[in-house]
């Protein structure tokens, strides 16, 4: 078997990286990282040819990928990504925002922009779940914990909230208890949004995170992911379960994630989502 071609890693936050260069090394596969100033962990770097650029410096980014040598190219980890005015945009990236217009401000449109760049200099860019296959998440109830029918509600409204949502290129997450949205992504992260939806919380039995694709999402960059902060994050808010698409969206550390579920009393489960 001709050996596989050299990997680069636009590295953003979280464990999604570190996995996908631990695969690249299991089997020998050379491996770039380009390193986003302010986003990627320095530990990440420490022992893999590496370039850091800001975040605004997509022609730098371009031309560290060609001298690596680097044929396929994943996105890797969240961004957090400042205003415009702070990103320090290159030339390149400048047009990039200027083709997109008002669209650049949705984080959809402007990655899948940013992909057809890439692929424009022949770089073939690949999705997280294409490397690391097992990481997908499989319809059905994951652990112990099954929604029950008031659950199974706050589910079907949160899907109606996210699809809307992310219709509108914001985000791809909402809170949901006892029909009442507690709030909905944006900027700020699952996490966060799972903190701020605990100060609104009525009464009674907790409520749902539903979390999905946008329609139409470019599913080689942002797919949804979950882990074990996720799981963390909603038991610290009181929350009943976590509802994600299946077949789109990213488990980290699945183990942990379900037996933390298990012993709080959470439910997770994946569901098929219509188109």
């Amino acid at each position: 078997m001709p050996p596989k071609s050299k990997l680069g890693i636009i590295a953003g936050k979280g464990d999604l990286p570190g996995l996908i260069l631990d695969a690249a090394r299991a089997e020998a596969r050379p491996a770039f990282v380009l390193a986003l100033e302010g986003q990627t962990s320095d530990d990440l770097v420490r022992d893999v040819e590496h370039a850091w650029i800001p975040l605004g410096a997509v022609g730098r980014g371009l031309e560290a990928l060609a001298a690596a040598g680097v044929r396929d190219v994943v996105f890797a980890g969240g961004v957090r990504r400042p205003s415009l005015l702070r990103l320090g945009l290159d030339a390149r990236a400048a047009r990039v925002v200027a083709k997109l217009g008002k669209a650049a401000f949705g984080d959809d449109k402007l990655l899948s922009v940013i992909i057809a760049e890439i692929e424009g200099e022949g770089f073939n860019v690949v999705g997280a779940d294409d490397i690391l296959h097992d990481l997908l998440v499989a319809e059905g109830v994951l652990g112990r914990h099954r929604p029950d029918d008031l659950a199974a509600s706050d589910i079907a409204r949160g899907l109606e909230v996210a699809r809307t949502l992310g219709a509108a290129d914001v985000g791809q997450a909402v809170v949901v208890q006892q029909g009442i949205v507690l709030g909905v992504e944006a900027i700020e992260g699952t996490d966060a949004l799972i903190a701020r939806a605990a100060n609104l919380r009525r009464e009674g039995p907790g409520g749902v995170l539903v979390k999905i694709k946008k329609p139409g999402q470019e599913r080689r960059a942002d797919l949804p992911t979950i882990g074990l902060s996720t799981v963390t994050a909603a038991v610290d808010a009181g929350l009943r379960g976590i509802a994600v698409e299946a077949g789109a969206t990213l488990l980290i550390g699945r183990e942990r994630l379900v037996a933390a579920a298990d012993t709080a009393g959470l439910f997770v489960t994946a569901l098929r989502v219509a188109p």
